[in-house]
């Protein structure tokens, strides 16, 4: 097998990571929260009845800003239901999970949750602008961020949260291009819907964030186009324009699918052509950052034979949807698009895994019973652990292989974060299915002389999994061989693997 090959040089960077990289996403919708984050009569369950097991893989997961409540939840969402005393809280049916929410964890639970994750959790809050507006908004703002003194304010004191919530970071809506959508709408009829908001969100408090709606995928038949329409009449109003990417082995196209990357990368690359053409057009001196705000692997397929077998009359609670089990090669694939995000740091501002807890999540529980580790949390933390700091310029002399889907792939996809103490962290994927990869890497003007630890997610059944029977069955494990001399790091990426090398 050929040689992979790259250099590392501190004066070649791509920008700062951004820690709202690592965020993650709680929707209402299947078992996220309910039997998820929120069981009371668990036996882990605190006095608020958040599950202390749940908290504790959330936090060894390292999630930092989490977007509530949706997702296609939040196009239907009253916020005014889910405040106040609990049993005063009206259930409600769900139009986009064909569920009944129940609202006995809303807001304040959700801000509650934060807070016990701890101080690096930061709440990203979406407003309904499928079936709401601007007033429905304002109102949400000033319950949740005006100390007191108004009526909104003041019912919010009186639900026994004295202290406002301090939400810096909002969706203007979400995916309101997709038909599936609760109040979709036009380009240009949300462009000027999220305007009309955003300008009056900024004169209730001119430091927020706000994220516009772009495209649910790169191939959405309005592509480019709806981004285009969107930032034409919001460019100087908002900071972040959405995009959400969903992968898996589409027709059992494996190899394409260990590529998925390469899509990925060309979404952001795509998107940001389009924002900076329309500043450039505007003349604005400002850059719309992009917020990556749903991206996971999901087998999309399964989720739709299943919604064509809804029973119409029926409306469960919390039922068992979007429950995919992830495999090693679903975690390879997942560590891959971690690499897309971070090569990507001087645009990609916010990024949220979908979502955080039983739903295509990292973290599964039982009702009543465990939660444990999907093969997919292993990346994840690590990335959030160890990818703090300057992302390096990393460009790949690999060998290829062939791809129905993305034509020639490279074999080796990689980063390398650089911390502020002067480690630095090379993230590497080998897409290869049966060989080991051999890779150099040149690392100069960097003065680091040590291989601090070369962790891998790698197994002989690429299939293997963690399940409720077996929950330790696949984790990462130490590579041996990996060396540090005379400025080379030397290596070998077992087969369809995901490779943490810690230098220092």
């Amino acid at each position: 097998m050929s040689t992979a090959r790259f250099t590392l040089d501190p004066a070649f960077t791509t920008g700062e990571v951004n820690p709202r990289l690592f965020g993650s996403f709680v929707e209402h919708l299947g078992r996220c929260v309910y039997t998820g984050v929120f069981e009371p009569g668990h036996p882990a369950a605190d006095a608020e009845g958040l599950r202390t097991d749940v908290l504790d893989l959330v936090r060894e997961l390292g999630v930092t800003a989490v977007r509530y409540p949706g997702g296609n939840f939040v196009s239907g969402y009253r916020w005014e239901d889910s405040v106040g005393p609990v049993a005063d809280r009206p259930r409600r049916l769900d139009l986009a999970w064909h569920s009944t929410e129940t609202n006995r964890f809303g807001l304040s639970e959700f801000i509650g949750f934060l807070k016990k994750i701890g101080p690096h959790a930061e709440p990203m809050m979406a407003v309904n602008l499928g079936t709401r507006g601007v007033a429905e908004a304002l109102a949400l703002q000033e319950y949740t961020n005006h100390a007191e003194g108004t009526a909104l304010s003041d019912l919010r004191v009186s639900h026994g949260d004295k202290d406002p919530f301090g939400i810096r970071l909002w969706c203007l809506g979400n995916e309101m291009d997709g038909p599936w959508q609760t109040g979709h709408k036009t380009a240009e009829e949300y462009g000027r819907l999220a305007a009309e908001t955003a300008r009056a969100m900024r004169q209730l408090d001119p430091g927020v964030e706000l994220v516009v709606c772009g495209s649910s995928s790169q191939s959405m038949p309005t592509f480019a186009e709806w981004e285009a329409t969107v930032l034409q009449e919001t460019y100087d109003l908002v900071d972040h324009i959405s995009l959400h990417a969903y992968y898996w082995p589409e027709d059992g196209d494996v190899d394409s699918f260990l590529a998925s990357a390469v899509d990925m990368e060309s979404f952001i690359e795509n998107v940001v052509a389009t924002a900076d053409h329309v500043g450039a057009r505007l003349k604005s001196k400002k850059r719309i950052n992009l917020s990556f705000d749903e991206w996971n692997v999901w087998y999309l397929p399964e989720w739709e034979e299943h919604a064509r077998g809804v029973d119409q009359a029926d409306w469960p609670e919390a039922p068992r949807l979007l429950e995919d089990s992830y495999s090693v090669t679903d975690a390879v694939v997942f560590g891959s698009l971690l690499i897309a995000l971070l090569r990507h740091a001087d645009r990609v501002a916010v990024a949220c895994l979908a979502q955080l807890v039983n739903v295509i999540a990292p973290i599964m529980t039982e009702p009543g019973g465990p939660a444990w580790r999907q093969t997919t949390f292993f990346p994840f933390a690590q990335a959030a652990r160890y990818g703090r700091g300057q992302v390096l310029d990393v460009r790949v002399d690999s060998p290829t292989y062939r791809t129905r889907k993305h034509g020639e792939a490279d074999l080796l996809h990689a980063t390398a974060v650089r911390a502020e103490d002067g480690s630095v962290t090379v993230f590497a994927v080998n897409r290869g299915r049966t060989g080991a990869l051999p890779l150099e890497v040149r690392l100069n003007g960097l003065g680091l002389t040590s291989v601090v630890e070369h962790s891998v997610l790698a197994d002989a059944d690429p299939d293997a999994r963690n399940t409720l029977a077996d929950p330790e069955r696949v984790a990462p494990h130490p590579a041996d061989g990996t060396t540090l001399t005379d400025g080379t790091l030397t290596a070998t990426l077992e087969p369809l693997s995901w490779n943490v090398i810690r230098l220092a």
